[in-house]
């Protein structure tokens, strides 16, 4: 059953992908509505496989046409929800709605049970705070702050950062540069019925993470790590990057986009410097093509992964930086890079068309322990189509 369900979905999308809705390497400019009308039509068939509502896309291992699905306290799990959200968002489509309805509930546990790590802003923040954005439901906000606060539990106010898995024992107190994207629940949270400490907590970390993961070439540590009685930073490593001198792609764009938005919240200018200068380190050291490479130093470019996820993220990252810059030159140049990559995903190098379930190829996520190399992963997705949305909104 399951290899006539494969051979099916293969025969759909390779009439879909073979047909208008082809996008050819060529292109200069994609049309996005064009792109946005694929993504919905191939989410909705994807949809079709899935019946766990508890069970949530995470990867697809090569050779495979299928996700492979992780539990609710996978820190992924919010990206599947939210893609249906953006989904939703984008076309109107009821049947999406109610998936990404159920998809969204089992996430509810997260808001109401001790903090594992983190990624609760991921899980919640993509889930529930799109659901909220684009239904209004009360329902969906109190999970949100409830979430907010659960987060606030890692805050060590001896450092000044959220502790980032705290279930592992090899640091004292670590702080990731992903962690900066959990920052906008805070921040939400803060402005919608939570209490000021959550804001203080995210300026705080935002300004620990500035001071100590942000090296003075502008590139970034990918951890952190501190003494829990003095505050002091020990040490920066690179946990999934090469080296830890080297620059992670996906966590220089972590930064970009977090700094942006600390500093859309916080009106603080070091902030908004930070942003533009990992903006700048990242456009100065990109390949040709504008899709990075997994880590820009490692000596196997260039024949080395990329990692489509972290060019999906920078798109992001940078409209939000072009939408708050006031030169004319600085949002020019962001905005152009952001349309760049959005333009280069959207090709048959990087779309999966008839491959796979997945809207991306060409991932990577944590490459020293070889996981996750050279494959479709979900938030790869998610940013990609929050992406798409953000440039249609800029075009608007």
């Amino acid at each position: 059953m399951k290899f006539f369900r494969k051979t099916i979905y293969t025969l759909f999308i390779s009439l879909v992908f073979t047909g208008c809705f082809s996008i050819k390497k060529d292109e200069s400019t994609i049309n996005v509505d064009k792109v946005l009308d694929l993504s919905v039509i191939k989410t909705k068939e994807t949809l079709k496989q899935l019946k766990d509502f508890d069970s949530f896309p995470r990867n697809i291992p090569t050779g495979e046409k299928e996700w492979e699905c992780v539990g609710v306290t996978d820190w992924c799990s919010g990206f599947w929800p939210g893609v249906l959200w953006y989904a939703y968002e984008y076309s109107g489509d009821e049947t999406i709605k109610k998936a990404a309805e159920k998809f969204t509930l089992p996430i509810k546990q997260i808001g109401y049970t001790p903090a594992l790590d983190h990624d609760i802003g991921f899980q919640v923040y993509c889930s529930y705070g799109n659901a909220y954005r684009l239904t209004g439901n009360e329902e969906y906000k109190q999970v949100l702050l409830a979430a907010a606060d659960t987060l606030a539990t890692l805050y060590n106010p001896v450092v000044g950062s959220i502790h980032s898995w705290p279930m592992k024992p090899q640091y004292p107190h670590n702080t990731i540069i992903d962690n900066m994207m959990n920052l906008e629940l805070l921040f939400w949270a803060a402005k919608n019925g939570g209490e000021k400490r959550l804001y203080d907590i995210a300026e705080s970390h935002a300004e620990v993470t500035m001071k100590n993961l942000v090296r003075p070439d502008y590139t970034t540590f990918h951890l952190g790590s501190f003494d829990t009685k003095t505050g002091a930073f020990i040490k920066g490593v690179a946990h999934q990057g090469y080296a830890d001198n080297s620059m992670w792609a996906r966590g220089q764009t972590w930064g970009i986009y977090g700094f942006s938005f600390a500093y859309r919240e916080t009106k603080r200018e070091d902030f908004l410097n930070t942003a533009i200068h990992l903006a700048d380190k990242y456009l100065e050291r990109l390949p040709e093509d504008g899709i990075p490479y997994w880590d820009f130093d490692d000596p196997r470019i260039p024949n080395a992964p990329k990692d489509a996820s972290a060019a999906a993220v920078a798109a992001c990252g940078m409209l939000e930086l072009a939408g708050l810059v006031k030169d004319d030159e600085l949002k020019d140049k962001y905005y152009r890079a952001a349309k760049r990559f959005i333009n280069m995903l959207s090709t048959d190098a990087y779309l999966s068309n008839e491959n796979n379930q997945a809207l991306l190829l060409h991932s990577t996520g944590h490459h020293p322990k070889n996981s996750e190399i050279d494959v479709p992963i979900i938030y790869a997705d998610y940013y990609y189509l929050e992406a798409l949305l953000r440039l249609k909104k800029w075009k608007a």
